[in-house]
């Protein structure tokens, strides 16, 4: 996982809608960049909806939402349509910015060792500067408490 107070990497993605989203765009804006393992799944769905029912307050707080996981552009634009999710989820098939934010890592699953993503929350402010890092971060909880570090 990456320090608080290190400067947030940048880095060029495309959304579900196959455009592309640079975190440098969000200069002036607090980002919750929260990577998750995958699309449709119980816990990767809560904690989407969970950031989608709270995201008027969000906006309020003038915080940008960005998820990111392995999923293809087709699988987020799926995802986002079946819930309704209004703000952006980034393909990262390559895993070039899951492996910049040291979020791919040895996970056990039902006895089995294998590599995924760990689900981690980074808050950036706006000058690109990480001022929360959260591993193994509870899914449903994880909207909520964010939405309460902003203030």
């Amino acid at each position: 996982m990456l320090e608080v107070g290190s400067t947030a990497p940048d880095f060029t993605l495309l959304d579900q809608n196959g455009d592309a989203h640079s975190l440098s765009d969000y200069r002036g804006h607090k980002v919750i960049l929260y990577f998750y393992p995958r699309d449709m799944t119980p816990g990767c769905t809560k904690q989407a909806c969970g950031f989608a029912e709270l995201y008027p307050q969000f906006q309020d707080k003038d915080a940008i939402v960005l998820g990111v996981s392995r999923d293809s552009v087709a699988s987020h634009k799926k995802f986002e349509e079946k819930y309704q999710l209004p703000f952006v989820l980034l393909s990262d098939p390559e895993r070039e910015v899951i492996e910049a934010y040291d979020v791919w890592k040895e996970k056990m699953n039902y006895g089995k060792v294998s590599m995924g993503v760990v689900r981690t929350t980074y808050l950036i402010d706006e000058n690109g500067v990480i001022q929360m890092a959260l591993d193994k971060v509870k899914a449903a909880e994880n909207p909520t408490q964010m939405l309460e570090v902003l203030g």
